[in-house]
């Protein structure tokens, strides 16, 4: 084929001088780099390789990472994990094998991913991600995902989001609010973990986390600078009242001060929130775990002590009782999971005293026909959404869809383990959810999540609305 052939049978010739028409215009100094910018946005893009390793998450356990490669380019995503909550959400794929990472490896995923799930994807175009996210859980063929493992198809289906976005030459929330339908993004309130507790620290403090919300806020990043104030403050009582071993943290970054009671956290918390002076502009959100330490139908909050005496215990009554009390004494504006995670009645019972938002995390474990259920039944009023626990980002999309339609709260949430993937913050955005939990205002990878809402909070600018007091109906 000689080159007129060539340049004849793929329309070349129209195509380059398109481009040098556009240079013309453009009066471009560099008439060789936007020539070739500008042919590259000519060729639609496809898929053309994924490649996937293990990396480790920032509990030192493995995870997925995955380069997902198309002509515009290599995007990039890893994904997060969590102590498995139970039998309702997607699984998440580990070799077993105990003589490597005590059997927490996850090489089977990222085989699964270079062997099977590039096959199928190779050649699609990044755009179309129900049609991606469908081509893996077709390829998958169980319900919660357990042939290829969650991990794996979620870190390819955002990757694919990515590359989505570059093929659109959008943002990455840009792109994920029209994929969901949405005409305008917002920025969420952040939930910062001030103290951890629970599984997630080694104090003997029951509940798992007190968090604040800054929602007297103008602008996301004036949150960031409430929450990292607060948090030095914090750092700073403890450390008067403690000593600097209270001053250790939690799998989240929340600083873990031996204490025992709820109360005792939370006095901590406003002693840090008088000293800012924003006492007007914060409000406390606290995460109970109840699930955790559910014995029978019993609450025990001494579960975590090595002294206990066994008379601890609380029936849902009486954490019905507590929760009253402390909404009365301190500005607790959110619990999540206040009763264990099949304790509907209680949960039901609470909820209906619009006392507060009432967020379902192991009641609901981001499943949709849990979120159905609870939607029907009234049994809490806000979903907290693990993406990793649906497995990919249409169905992501999907149940916070479900969740809105309901009247809910949505909070996007990270997991104990993290990696510095940034995704959940262009999540939020997109999806317009109003709220995000990603740890405390310290630690690299949570830090990732937030410092990337700072950057899209400034690309938007003046058009930037931070949803502050409105956080529950954005």
């Amino acid at each position: 084929m000689s080159v007129q052939d060539y340049l004849d049978k793929h329309t070349l010739s129209r195509k380059i001088e398109d481009a040098v028409n556009a240079a013309v215009r453009a009066k471009t100094p560099d008439p060789v780099l936007f020539i070739s910018n500008h042919m590259r946005k000519a060729v639609p893009s496809v898929i053309t390789k994924v490649k996937a390793r293990q990396i480790l998450d920032s509990r030192g356990i493995p995870t997925v990472e995955v380069d997902l490669y198309t002509n515009k380019g290599m995007f990039r995503a890893s994904v997060p994990s969590g102590a498995p909550s139970g039998m309702y959400e997607a699984i998440e794929l580990r070799d077993g094998d105990k003589s490597t990472y005590l059997g927490n490896g996850v090489s089977k995923a990222v085989k699964n991913i270079n062997e099977k799930i590039s096959e199928a994807i190779v050649g699609m175009d990044p755009i179309l991600q129900n049609q991606i996210d469908q081509a893996m859980i077709d390829l998958d063929k169980t319900e919660k995902k357990g042939e290829l493992g969650a991990n794996a198809i979620l870190a390819v289906s955002i990757a694919a989001c990515r590359a989505g976005a570059a093929e659109k030459d959008v943002p990455l929330y840009k792109h994920i609010a029209e994929l969901s339908g949405r005409g305008s993004s917002v920025l969420p309130v952040p939930a910062f973990t001030l103290i951890s507790g629970g599984k997630h620290a080694g104090n003997n403090l029951a509940i798992r986390e007190i968090m604040i919300l800054p929602v007297g806020a103008q602008r996301f990043e004036e949150a960031m600078q409430m929450g990292s104030e607060t948090y030095h403050h914090l750092k700073a009582v403890i450390a008067e009242k403690y000593g600097a071993h209270g001053c250790n943290v939690g799998e989240d970054g929340g600083l873990a001060p031996d204490i025992t009671s709820f109360r005792e956290g939370l006095d901590l918390v406003m002693e840090a929130i008088g000293r800012t002076g924003y006492i007007d502009k914060l409000k406390i959100a606290v995460d109970i775990a109840a699930t955790d330490f559910c014995i029978g139908s019993k609450y025990d909050l001494d579960f975590k002590s090595p002294r206990r005496s066994g008379q601890n215990f609380k029936s849902g009554e009486d954490m019905i009782e507590i929760y009253k009390e402390l909404c009365r004494d301190y500005p607790i504006v959110s619990i999540e999971d206040p009763f264990d995670k099949e304790d509907w009645e209680q949960v039901k019972y609470f909820s209906g005293l619009g006392i507060c938002q009432v967020v379902g995390d192991d009641l609901l474990m981001s499943n949709p026909k849990r979120v159905e259920r609870a939607i029907q039944e009234h049994a809490c009023n806000a979903l907290l959404l693990k993406v990793n626990q649906v497995g990919s980002v249409t169905e992501a999309i999907e149940v916070v869809k479900m969740a809105k339609d309901g009247n809910w709260g949505v909070v996007i949430s990270q997991r104990s383990g993290e990696t510095d993937d940034s995704f959940l913050a262009d999540l939020s955005v997109g999806l317009g959810t109003g709220q995000i939990k990603a740890g405390a205002p310290s630690r690299g990878e949570r830090l990732a999540k937030y410092n990337q809402l700072i950057r899209i909070e400034e690309e938007i600018g003046d058009q930037a609305r931070y949803v502050g007091d409105d956080w529950r109906h954005s």
